[in-house]
């Protein structure tokens, strides 16, 4: 660690000395325009753009925000017909226009044909995007109403889906196209009657809300004399706290309060599965974007104006940032309670793998890695919390983890849990990324604080910097086979990037352990997982977290050796897989195994045998990896699939 280096740092310089834009006397502008049919005529900020002139001041949430940068297109509406990105859009562009969301687009007649066909066809799952997807489609159909499926794609080309995979979307309106121009019934958009649910198409309950714009996310929630949240983060990964003065944010008028660890009455520690996060840095910040103090004010451009009035001083601090660096005895220690960093260490040992290698005829080492990713779900983190008036502090925030938040924020709060109250508001898009607690103490703190209710949205750049990404691995794997393909010894050595916080590190690390070597049998394993505190961005869950960045590497590194072993890929995976009565390498004894079953499923729906056969023979002569000579099954052209494989049993019979 090296000497402290005293700097003074804040988020940016004072408003007026960069842009001149007062938040106290902010510059308004008269704007009329008609909106879904109504005229409307409202003094707004002239920084506005028209999403928020629709749902800042219109209160029309229909349309969402998801990127602010015209990359989404969540926040698609009708300008005098047109379809626009409201988002790019400055306000006074409406000026005596029409504008039509997705609020109203109905005209309150039910659901339109494009919405009905959506709910039909399944095509909203999370929700964020349809809004804007519906837009699209309805923009593309009434300009072309014979629209092919080529046209229909590049109507829905500027809006971004981050669940469905699309297709249910294009199904969706190949459907409402059918329908409007007559060649499907009207009945066509009704629901199949059905008399079980198990395998049956059934509708989600929550889809015409959906696609209509009706449901509410939490950056949807509004209640009367509400404040509104802004961050003060890091600009540094490492550094010591040395002082912070909140004076002149406080004296901004407008501003209710500025919140720090200071302002924490309970237990300052939470975590997923170790509780080593406080709500706000407390003494020192461990990474780029950690929360330094909060501002709650009369809006968001009061809030955020504070922020550049408080002044952080900061020790910087040498910061490790790569995980087996961290490793070292010398490194930079983030948290006293982790020695060498080491966050999590999972292990897994089955029999005597040296012996396995010392058996094996082929031994194939290879180094895998994989990159942080970013969640990139449409909904950004919000949130909304409020003191009710028997005193219970509730937080309506898309938390995937509600209950563990709920425990979490009344230790934070120094309540008891019958006075906390967490709601799960609609989530727009999570896939594991939201079940950490990011915010929501922040929020709770600020609602206490100021006895009114609190609101805080994160910008679609706040979000990257502060939100857990996938975890970045390294993955060292050495695997050793017979000359048949039979693998008799696994070691897979597996170092992750944590982050700054555990988070859902623990977790990570034991699954990435326990399903790494896959589902085939090998009498010989070797697994060490480890999670590693660095200075980056925490790391988390992420759909399949763990087991896809360790069966990445597992089925990758077979490959290779059916490779090196000039086998079939398939063959080798049939040769290892686990049959009914297998042991797993956790010692979990299984009755049914349904793993061929799942191979032979794969090779006929990817038409495997189809136009391709296999000549028999026994293969020519080589020299392996080990540099003894030998012969080998051949898969080429000529031999089909089965005959391989029985070469295969007879090559194992003959040892």
């Amino acid at each position: 660690m090296s000497d402290a280096t005293p700097v003074q740092t804040c988020v940016s310089a004072e408003p007026c000395e960069t842009c001149h834009y007062d938040p106290l006397n902010e510059a308004r502008v008269m704007i009329p325009a008609t909106v879904n049919g109504r005229k409307v005529a409202r003094s707004v900020p002239v920084h506005y753009r028209v999403i928020d002139f629709v749902r800042e001041e219109l209160k029309l949430t229909g349309n969402k925000e998801g990127c602010g940068s015209g990359e989404c297109g969540t926040c698609s509406l009708f300008v005098d017909g047109s379809l626009v990105k409201s988002c790019l859009m400055p306000v006074q562009k409406i000026a005596g226009r029409s504008l039509e969301t997705v609020d109203d687009l109905d005209r309150d007649a039910g659901l339109t044909t494009v919405q009905r066909a959506f709910h039909k066809c399944g095509s909203s799952q999370c929700g964020y995007c349809i809004p804007g997807m519906v837009m699209a489609a309805t923009s593309t159909l009434r300009k072309r109403p014979n629209a092919s499926i080529a046209e229909i794609r590049e109507g829905l080309g500027g809006n971004v889906c981050r669940c469905t995979g699309y297709q249910k979307i294009v199904d969706a309106v190949e459907l409402a196209r059918d329908v409007m121009n007559g060649t499907k019934p009207e009945s066509a958009l009704d629901e199949e009657e059905t008399e079980h649910f198990i395998g049956a198409r059934t509708r989600r309950l929550d889809a015409p809300a959906k696609v209509s714009g009706a449901i509410k996310y939490a950056a949807d929630m509004w209640m009367p004399n509400m404040l509104h949240m802004q961050v003060l983060r890091s600009p540094h990964p490492y550094a010591r706290i040395e002082r912070i003065d909140a004076s002149r944010a406080e004296a901004l008028p407008g501003v209710e309060a500025v919140l720090t660890c200071d302002d924490v009455p309970g237990i300052d520690n939470f975590g997923v599965f170790i509780e080593d996060q406080p709500v706000m840095a407390r003494g020192v910040v461990r990474h780029t974007g950690e929360a330094i103090a909060a501002v709650v004010a009369e809006t968001p451009e009061i809030a955020h104006a504070a922020l550049s009035l408080i002044r952080v001083t900061y020790s910087l601090l040498e910061g490790v940032f790569d995980p087996e660096l961290a490793l070292r005895v010398n490194a930079p220690q983030l948290h006293d309670f982790a020695p060498n960093n080491i966050c999590k260490h999972t292990k897994i040992r089955k029999g005597d793998v040296e012996a396995g290698f010392r058996e094996a005829d082929i031994i194939v080492e290879e180094t895998y890695r994989t990159s942080a990713v970013e969640h990139a779900y449409l909904e950004p983190e919000a949130g909304l919390a409020y003191v009710e008036a028997d005193g219970c502090v509730t937080v309506h925030s898309p938390s995937q983890n509600i209950t563990h938040h709920r425990h979490m924020l009344a230790k934070i709060l120094g309540r008891p849990i019958n006075k906390v109250r967490m709601i799960m508001s609609t989530v727009g898009g999570g896939f594991g990324g939201k079940e950490d607690m990011l915010y929501q103490g922040m929020l709770a703190l600020g609602a206490i604080k100021t006895r009114r209710p609190v609101r805080y949205v994160f910008t679609r750049e706040e979000s990257f910097i502060a939100s857990a990404k996938r975890h970045p691995f390294t993955i060292r794997y050495r695997m050793g086979l017979k000359r048949n393909g039979r693998i008799v010894a696994t070691e897979m050595k597996m170092i992750a990037d944590g982050g700054a916080y555990a988070m859902s590190s623990p977790g990570v690390m034991n699954k990435s352990a326990i399903l790494g070597p896959g589902p085939y049998a090998i009498p010989n394993v070797w697994v060490d997982a480890i999670a590693v505190y660095t200075n980056n961005t925490p790391s988390g869950a992420f759909r399949a977290f763990g087991a896809f960045q360790s069966e990445f590497a597992t089925e990758s590194h077979l490959d290779l050796c059916a490779e090196r072993l000039g086998m079939d890929p398939i063959a080798l995976r049939r040769v290892n897989l686990m049959q009914d009565g297998a042991i797993t390498h956790t010692g979990q004894a299984l009755d049914r195994v349904l793993a061929s079953a799942c191979l032979d499923g794969a090779i006929a729906a990817a038409g495997w045998h189809e136009g391709v056969t296999y000549r028999a023979g026994r293969g020519e002569k080589q020299r392996d990896d080990l540099g003894r000579e030998g012969t080998r099954p051949s898969c080429e052209p000529g031999v089909r699939l089965e005959n391989f494989i029985g070469a295969l049993a007879e090559d194992a019979s003959q040892g």
